[in-house]
């Protein structure tokens, strides 16, 4: 209505008219604004995809952390599990077991004997595949699984029975044990009874073939002197039970004894993939940066375009406000539509690849909510020159442009 007293009323633009005038410019340039909001898109995807697959993995880590316990240690000679040219006492075992914090002890040894798979293939031809007579605590110690047939027990392990480990089934072709799968080792033919899942905190054993001890010496006259020992303790004495291992192994020699712990490899890894998540996240803000060039650009050279347009605005009553407002919005509309299909797009990349490495799929809700208002963000910095540019333009320059 117009005033009363004969003024005229001021004009006035509402929020469904800024939001109209605002999207009339990419509803008529649609392949622009697709391609303009593709660079917002990819940057946003690349950051929510890098912090979910991050927060996946590293809750796939600690769930196996958690899972295998970070209270397993490892006593080796030397470099550990076939290295180096030393040995540990033959009883070694029993000396740590006197330790009194010590809940669970397992050892293998490693034999000298090659596995094939049948005596037609050449001896030399084993695959990096090694033998090793193992404790039958060993399953239990390291809480592994039998992923196929049975584990060792006191009865099996006397005769020429065999368990594979993980890797070594799979280079011997072996997937299962119900036709009595047999394989060659040190002459001697074995019935392989079961196949292992694999061990994340002993991964040397995945590349072995386990027999039983009594049958190792029978067999192959080996001597028992451990290759490596598995030994569990409880989590507030793992330092004071590392502390005294090597010398209680080897009194003599304690330096020739090597202490480790296996579960620190998979935090080494969970920090690393920090650091690969701080440099990746660099990359996705420098693809969010060029998407925000992107629409300024794209801004820009829509207001010279539309001078005609917006001298036509200003003739009929649209103050510098509205104009501002209006290609301001255009921006910001530009800029959520790339913010929503970049965490679309971004939650989507995670949970396809997370799947399909049996993670567990975790979109931290800050990347998702962070990345859409970083796209707002840029989309509103990109957006505000080329509004204040289109604003300062007079009624009569803009139409004697067009």
């Amino acid at each position: 209505m117009r005033p009363t007293d004969g003024r005229v009323q001021k004009s006035r633009l509402r929020i469904g008219d800024v939001l109209g005038v605002g999207s009339t410019g990419l509803r008529t340039r649609k392949m622009r604004t697709a391609l303009s909001a593709l660079g917002v898109t990819i940057g946003i995807a690349a950051m929510v995809g890098v912090l979910g697959l991050s927060e996946s993995s590293r809750a796939d880590l600690s769930n196996k952390i958690e899972a295998l316990g970070t209270n397993l240690l490892t006593v080796s000679p030397g470099g550990g599990f076939g290295g180096g040219d030393g040995v540990l006492p033959e009883d070694a075992v029993a000396k740590i077991r006197r330790i009194g914090p010590v809940d669970e002890v397992a050892d293998v040894v490693e034999l000298d004997v090659s596995v094939l798979r049948n005596d037609y293939v050449n001896e030399n031809r084993t695959g990096g595949l090694t033998v090793v007579a193992a404790d039958l605590g060993l399953l239990g110690t390291l809480n592994g699984e039998v992923d196929e047939g049975v584990w060792l027990n006191s009865a099996s392990a006397s005769y020429t029975n065999v368990v594979l480990g993980s890797e070594s089934a799979n280079r011997l072709g072996i997937e299962s044990v119900d036709a009595g799968m047999q394989v060659f080792i040190g002459g001697e033919w074995f019935t392989v009874v079961g196949i292992l899942d694999p061990f994340p905190l002993a991964a040397d054993l995945d590349r072995s073939v386990l027999i039983g001890m009594d049958v190792a010496t029978a067999l192959f006259d080996s001597e028992l002197n451990p290759s490596i020992v598995y030994l569990r303790t409880p989590s507030e004495s793992l330092d004071a039970v590392r502390g005294v291992l090597a010398a209680t192994v080897d009194p003599a020699e304690p330096d020739e004894v090597s202490v480790s712990r296996p579960s620190d490899v998979l935090e080494a890894e969970e920090a690393a993939d920090s650091a690969f998540t701080s440099l990746f996240l660099g990359l996705g803000a420098v693809a969010l940066l060029v998407g925000g060039i992107g629409i300024a650009n794209v801004m820009v050279i829509a207001v010279i375009e539309r001078r005609n347009e917006i001298g036509l605005r200003r003739a009929l009553g649209a103050t510098r406000a509205h104009i501002r407002r209006q290609f301001l919005t255009e921006a910001l509309l530009l800029s959520t539509l790339g913010g929503l299909a970049g965490v679309g797009l971004g939650a989507t990349v995670t949970a396809v690849y997370a799947s399909t490495q049996e993670w567990e799929v975790v979109i931290p809700p800050e990347a998702a909510v962070g990345g859409f208002v970083a796209a707002v963000a840029i989309g509103a910095i990109a957006g505000l020159y080329p509004a204040m540019r289109a604003a300062r333009l007079a009624p009569t320059e803009a139409l004697r442009a067009a």
